[in-house]
């Protein structure tokens, strides 16, 4: 419409002419600059996604297995953040079924499980985000109150300086590690702990113990010896880093691992300023992929997607740019090599299968909640 026609119509209507004026500067102005996929393919794999998964569903709910609550709610957790509603049949049996693992100890987890703290958290993120009605209000707080009680801390016998202070293991019984304490921070941060809570930040102290960064919050006997502000998966019992050790003993970062660390201190309040901030934003520019896990190459990638983006997302960065000065939309990448590793049926699987990434349900909630996070969106 031309702007004679919109003058027209204005003193036909007797509408204002600064509103034909807005009208028309609507109409002329350019589309905004967008970061991220295309919606129309995001949107396409998301529901090939969907689909392989309702047909692999059991008839009791569960994916991959009726004693595995953990695959069943990460699955569960991806359908609702890729808006498949809590109502959709699919949906509801599966909440049935981890309903079914509710525990007299308010926590959420198969009853021989030596996985407690892992299942709890998990499905502590699946009912939350199933929870706009209050439904699961009772069992949350169940949840969280139970897995307060399995942080290493005072009750362990602990004192602040020890190593394992803070952290949150598989189980009860388990050693600490980064990996279930980011979960374990994820379920608290789901029930409603702020910054400030004081299992956050004891969490925080286990946290920053995991990075190799020398500092007043790091005193550990590997905190020098790569000082590269990476992250490695603990340094309970003796410290573990899955990418291996140098040979001045020190524990290697990786890319999952870092990407945990620093999601799980923005979760603690901290900001771009800290120090620890600063040294993990560092390596993830040295490392900048989304080709495979850096440092382990395939093993946990799709783990390593979903950290990346849930990570990146948490920190508001829309571009990313890399040491030699690429700048990225990480959205749109990861969104195409999600797509492009997709198969036909619908799912992903690793074919480096460590850590259960060759069963293809746990791959493939991997990816989709990975993709939950790439929607786009205005540049700002």
């Amino acid at each position: 419409m031309k702007l004679n026609t919109y003058v027209i119509l204005a003193v036909a209507l007797m509408i204002p002419f600064t509103a034909v004026a807005a009208a028309v500067a609507a109409e002329d102005a350019p589309a905004a600059k967008m970061v991220g996929p295309k919606l129309a393919a995001l949107k396409k794999s998301r529901a090939k996604a969907a689909d392989f998964l309702r047909a692999s569903q059991a008839d009791d709910g569960s994916w991959t297995s009726p004693m595995a609550p953990g695959i069943t709610a990460l699955v569960t957790s991806s359908l609702l953040r890729n808006d498949v509603p809590a109502d959709d049949p699919m949906v509801a049996k599966a909440l049935k079924n981890l309903e079914g693992f509710v525990q007299k100890d308010g926590g959420i987890y198969f009853a021989q499980s030596n996985h407690r703290n892992y299942e709890t958290s998990i499905c502590v993120l699946a009912f939350a985000a199933a929870n706009a009605d209050g439904r699961y209000d009772k069992t949350l707080a169940g949840a969280a109150k139970f897995l307060r009680g399995l942080q290493w801390d005072e009750d362990e016998g602990l004192k602040k300086s020890d190593d394992s202070f803070g952290g949150a293991g598989y189980g009860s019984h388990e050693r600490p590690d980064l990996s279930n304490t980011q979960y374990f921070m994820e379920a608290l941060k789901a029930t409603g702990a702020g910054e400030d809570d004081p299992n956050i930040q004891n969490a925080l102290l286990f946290v920053s113990r995991c990075q190799n960064l020398e500092s007043q919050y790091n005193t550990t006997l590997f905190a020098s010896k790569v000082n590269d502000g990476g992250f490695y998966y603990t340094i309970a019992a003796g410290g573990t880093s899955q990418a291996g050790v140098e040979p001045n003993g020190g524990l290697r970062s990786y890319g999952s691992m870092t990407y945990a660390g620093l999601k799980s201190m923005v979760y603690a309040g901290l900001t771009a300023e800290d120090k620890r901030v600063k040294a993990a934003l560092q390596w993830i520019t040295d490392h900048y992929t989304v080709a495979e896990n850096p440092g382990l190459k395939q093993m946990g990638v799709f783990y390593y997607y979903h950290t990346f983006a849930k990570t990146l997302d948490a920190m508001d960065l829309q571009i990313l740019e890399d040491k030699d000065g690429g700048k990225h939309d990480w959205r749109k990448e990861l969104a195409e090599i999600l797509s492009a590793r997709q198969l036909d049926n619908g799912s992903w699987v690793n074919t480096t299968s460590r850590w259960y990434e060759g069963d293809p349900n746990l791959a493939t909630a991997f990816s989709l909640l990975a993709l939950s996070y790439c929607q786009p969106q205005p540049v700002k």
